[in-house]
C-alpha cells in the first residue's frame, strides 16, 4: 500500500478529534473501520502514531511528524484542487457571460465574437469610465472579459490569473466645436488650446485627467477646465461651444463637433482585452483577438480624421497580430 492524501486526512481528523470513536463520525466511517485503517497506515510508515488512552487518542513523537507535514502538505493540495475544479468549470460552456468596458469602441467588436464563438452563453454586459474597478470585478470573478483602456505610465500591474491582450495605441485628438476658429485645420497644437476652456473627465474617475496634466506641465500652461463631464455630457458641452476637449482616435464627428489630430502627437491612448487565464475565452483568445483588431480596423475607416492621420503615419498605432 502507498501512503495516500486520504491517509493523511485520516491522521489529521484524529488528532483534531482527540478520539478515533468522534474522528469515525466525522468521517463518516464506523470505529472498527477507522482503527484497522489506521493500523494499515502505521505499518506503512512504521510505528505507532497515537497513543491509545481511556481518555481518547494522543500523538506519539512520530505522529506528530506526521502531524506536522499533513498540515503542510494538505492546504495546498486542497487549494490545487479547487483552483483545477474552478478552471474546469469556467472552461466550460458557460451558461453565462459577463463582459465589462470602459469608454471605448471595442466593447461591441467583443461582444460580436464571444456570441459567435460562444453561441450557447448568455451575454450580458456592464460599462464603467474607469479600468480600476473593471479590473477588480475581472480578478474577483465578477466578470468573465473586460475591455480596459490606459495611457502611457499608467499601465495596470500584473494581476493573479488574468491575462491582458493589448491591441494598440493610439494617439489622442482634440475635440473642438465644429465653429471653432482652428476646426478648419487638418491638425491643431495643444499649445494653441491651452488658452481654451476645457471640458475634462473628474480627477477621480480614472486617471486620464492626471495624464493630461502631465503632458500640458510640458507646455509650461495647464488648462482652465470649469466643465467636469464624460461621455454623452462632454460632447454636448463642446458641440454648444463652450468648451474644447480631447477624444479617442476612433470618435465618429457627430453634428457641430469636429475631430482633429494633435500636432506632434503628444498624446496617446492603449487599448486593451482582458480575461481570466482559466476562462472561458482562454480557449478562444487568438480567435477572439482577431476578431476585434478587424473591428477596430474598420473603426479606423470609420472616422475620417482618424483614417487621414494612418496614412500620413503608416507605421504607427498599428493594431498588434
Amino acid at each position: 500500500m502507498d501512503l495516500e492524501i486520504r491517509h493523511l486526512r485520516v491522521v489529521c481528523a484524529i488528532a483534531e478529534a482527540g478520539s478515533l470513536t468522534r474522528a469515525a463520525a466525522s468521517l463518516g466511517m464506523t470505529q472498527p473501520g477507522l482503527s484497522a485503517q489506521l493500523r494499515r497506515i502505521e505499518t506503512l510508515l512504521g510505528g505507532a502514531l497515537f497513543d491509545r488512552r481511556r481518555a481518547g487518542s494522543a500523538p506519539t513523537p512520530l505522529g506528530d511528524l506526521v502531524l506536522a507535514h499533513a498540515r503542510a502538505i494538505l492546504p495546498g493540495v486542497d487549494q490545487l484542487l479547487a483552483d483545477t475544479d474552478r478552471a474546469a468549470r469556467r472552461a466550460a460552456a458557460p451558461a453565462r457571460l459577463r463582459v465589462g468596458s470602459v469608454g471605448a469602441p471595442l466593447l461591441g467588436h467583443l461582444l460580436l465574437a464571444v456570441r459567435e464563438l460562444l453561441p450557447d452563453a448568455e451575454v450580458t454586459a456592464r460599462c464603467r469610465y474607469a479600468p480600476g474597478p473593471l479590473l477588480d470585478d475581472l480578478c474577483a470573478g465578477r466578470l468573465e472579459a473586460t475591455v480596459l483602456g490606459d495611457h502611457p505610465g499608467q499601465e495596470p500591474p500584473p494581476r493573479d490569473g488574468v491575462l491582458l491582450h493589448p491591441l494598440v495605441t493610439e494617439p489622442v485628438f482634440a475635440l473642438l466645436p465644429a465653429s471653432h476658429r482652428l476646426a478648419g485645420r487638418e491638425e491643431v497644437s495643444l499649445s494653441e488650446l491651452a488658452g481654451e476652456d476645457w471640458a475634462a473627465p473628474r480627477p477621480d474617475s480614472d486617471r486620464t485627467r492626471e495624464y493630461w496634466s502631465s503632458v500640458f506641465a510640458l507646455t509650461d500652461r495647464q488648462p482652465r477646465a470649469p466643465y467636469e463631464a464624460e461621455g454623452r455630457q462632454l460632447i454636448e458641452i463642446v458641440r454648444a461651444g463652450l468648451a474644447v476637449s480631447l477624444c479617442q482616435a476612433t470618435f465618429i464627428e457627430v453634428p457641430g463637433v469636429a475631430v482633429r489630430p494633435l500636432a506632434g502627437n503628444p498624446l496617446w491612448y492603449r487599448h486593451v482585452l482582458a480575461w481570466h487565464r482559466d476562462g472561458p475565452l482562454a480557449r478562444h483568445g487568438e480567435a477572439v483577438l482577431r476578431r476585434v483588431r478587424e473591428g477596430y480596423l474598420r473603426d479606423c475607416a470609420d472616422s475620417p480624421a482618424y483614417a487621414r492621420w494612418r496614412l500620413r503615419h503608416p507605421d504607427a498605432a498599428r493594431p498588434l497580430v
